[in-house]
């Protein structure tokens, strides 16, 4: 694939962005790498590029947050997670992206304006109660968008964000979330027929970026403040949401 040296630069940069982004905030801006890939790549081949150096950041990340995530969330995230990756394997090439993405979009923006309208942005004093089938429900949205275009992000960020964990714990179960439904969405893409030669090749040239996305999110959670981070991280879900709401629409 000829995408030029803008391209590889582009992509080299969505690299580092997502490394930075699952490590140090959540995962919020993840879903970014897709769309902006799509520029230079059909949309098909930026989905298929970007899930090994996804599995490749999620295991880099693992290592890092080992013992630090909240098993009863994931247990709650998870099983939702496999239905929605299943029914989007079935709706793959199918259901139109841009509507999946506007409605993502729209969702993650609302969330985003509600929390600052109501001045939640705070350090949680604990965990805060969210129902377990809002955490099922969460998880099945985002097996669904992220199986489509790699845009789980926003629904378990809305989900966390509720929960008002610490941010170690936060960042933690959600790099342990998409590390599950990565490779689970592995067998599926097989199935499905998305890799060539081509995308794999850009991966593999990618994937060296991922430990240094992975440092620097890691350097950027230990030095922001506990307060300052769910203040980013829900503008983060807002401007991933904006973007995901754009491409949906326009």
């Amino acid at each position: 694939m000829d995408i030029g040296i803008s391209g590889w630069i582009v992509a080299a940069l969505c690299v580092l962005i997502t490394g930075i982004s699952k490590a140090g905030l959540g995962g919020a801006l993840g879903g970014l790498a897709v769309p902006v890939m799509s520029i230079w790549l059909a949309p098909r081949d930026a989905v298929a590029v970007v899930l090994p150096i996804l599995i490749a950041t999620d295991l880099v990340g693992i290592r890092a947050w080992k013992g630090k995530a909240d098993w009863a969330d994931l247990k709650l995230l998870l099983p939702g997670a496999v239905i929605g990756i299943a029914a989007g394997s079935l709706a793959f090439g199918l259901m139109s992206d841009a509507l999946v993405k506007a409605t993502v979009g729209l969702i993650a923006v609302a969330f985003a304006a509600d929390r600052v309208f109501r001045a939640k942005i705070k350090k949680p004093a604990g965990a805060g109660g969210v129902a377990g089938w809002f955490g099922t429900l969460c998880g099945a949205v985002s097996g669904f968008t992220s199986t489509l275009a790699h845009a789980g992000g926003p629904p378990v960020m809305i989900y966390l964000l509720k929960r008002q964990l610490p941010r170690e714990t936060f960042v933690a179960t959600s790099v342990y979330f998409f590390t599950v439904i990565n490779l689970a969405k592995l067998p599926f893409y097989l199935g499905l027929g998305v890799f060539h030669r081509e995308t794999l090749l850009m991966s593999a040239a990618l994937i060296p970026l991922v430990p240094l996305g992975v440092w620097a999110g890691l350097r950027v959670l230990a030095w922001i403040p506990e307060r300052i981070f769910f203040a980013v991280a829900t503008l983060a879900l807002g401007l991933s949401g904006a973007k995901l709401l754009w491409d949906g629409l326009f």
